[in-house]
């Protein structure tokens, strides 16, 4: 098993288990010892407001700017996460030497812009961009390029990898408690919180949960050799997209399958039917099963995960409990790996350079879907 160093240790969030030891499951992430990197927020909508602000104060990171393209909308954030300074416009919060980190927050269509105008000033010394990196590979290739002739450090808020259950899946499939994996699902049956920038972009699901899902299936497994992808339109949505319910397969060179049924839909759960909303994932090995359900979609969104897994010979399933949630509290995962690579001069556990084989997923999953056959990575990635 892998055990964090005695450094990083000292710098885990403490108080959030209630009945297990989390240094075994390795549930919460390390944190730099440096905290007081000056970070300023480029955006103030929801994610910003009830998830990375949130999460930041609690680990003690030190935000001390935000603009966005509402002043008005910056200022009642900055007034409620006690930030210093609002900024008139994004360009005068990217003018400001003093802003080490930028966390950049806003639509896919507008960060590209964001990060090529900040190398171009190359005064920060760290960017964490938000996923998807892009509005494709092709995008997310220039973003990452941008950021390594600047020497700026670029992270990608892949947040999901940052649940606890997620996390503690990592650990069992580096222990060897699951052994050699075999299958691996993800089952999500949920309505995300849509944003209004998606309908102007005549996309849905895979660039933004699915995303999430192929990351996560290269945090636990690696690369696939190539994914076969089928979607349809969700019937709830009235602007056109071809990307609602997504169902596709992760083939591995070893054998391997990865599933994933991205379900916005539901059933008619916001048009008079009872519900049956959740995401739960399953792994399963040679030597153990896991089994997770990811508190995010459950009201209220800050529910805690659940994981459940066994090997041969356990009499039954483990089952530790937490308290904290993958909504707020990965975001400081997020962040934290950027600050972690900024002072070690190590890359970060989410480099840019990385994501871009996530993206490279989502646009084969993408052309898997319109040539209805399996793609592979090689035919992505120039």
């Amino acid at each position: 098993m892998r055990f964090p160093s005695r450094k990083a240790v000292q710098h885990f969030r403490t108080g959030t288990n209630l009945n297990s030891s989390f240094m075994d499951l390795n549930i919460q992430p390390p944190f730099p010892i440096k905290k007081d990197f000056r970070i300023g927020v480029l955006g103030s909508g929801f994610i910003v407001n009830d998830c990375h602000l949130v999460s930041y104060r609690k680990a003690g990171f030190n935000p001390v700017g935000i603009a966005s393209r509402s002043r008005e909308n910056a200022a009642k954030v900055a007034a409620r996460h006690a930030i210093p300074k609002v900024y008139d416009g994004y360009d005068q919060l990217l003018d400001d030497p003093s802003i080490e980190v930028l966390d950049i927050a806003v639509p896919p269509n507008a960060q590209l812009g964001l990060i090529r105008a900040a190398c171009a000033r190359k005064t920060v010394k760290g960017i964490l961009a938000q996923k998807p990196l892009g509005m494709n590979y092709a995008e997310a290739r220039e973003a990452v390029l941008c950021c390594e002739r600047a020497g700026i450090v670029l992270g990608v808020n892949q947040n999901m990898r940052y649940d606890q259950s997620v996390r503690a899946a990592k650990t069992l499939l580096q222990n060897g408690t699951l052994g050699e994996p075999v299958l691996a699902t993800i089952d999500m049956r949920g309505i995300p919180h849509w944003m209004p920038w998606q309908a102007e972009l005549g996309w849905l699901t895979l660039r933004v949960m699915s995303a999430h899902h192929l990351d996560c299936f290269r945090y636990w497994f690696g690369d696939p050799e190539g994914i076969y992808c089928s979607t349809r339109t969700d019937p709830r949505m009235t602007f056109p997209h071809t990307d609602g319910i997504c169902a596709y397969i992760l083939e591995y060179k070893n054998g391997l399958r990865c599933v994933a049924v991205d379900d916005t839909w539901t059933g008619p759960a916001r048009e008079g039917c009872p519900s049956a909303i959740g995401i739960q994932w399953r792994i399963e090995g040679l030597n153990g099963l896991a089994i997770g359900d990811l508190g995010w979609c459950k009201d209220p969104y800050t529910s805690a995960s659940t994981l459940r897994y066994a090997a041969k010979g356990d009499a039954a399933f483990h089952e530790p409990k937490w308290s904290g949630s993958w909504f707020p509290d990965a975001f400081a995962g997020t962040m934290g790996q950027l600050l972690i690579a900024l002072e070690t001069g190590r890359e970060p556990a989410i480099s840019g350079r990385d994501n871009l084989k996530t993206m490279a997923l989502v646009d084969a999953a993408y052309l898997s879907a319109e040539k209805k056959r399996s793609v592979t990575l090689s035919e992505i990635i120039d």
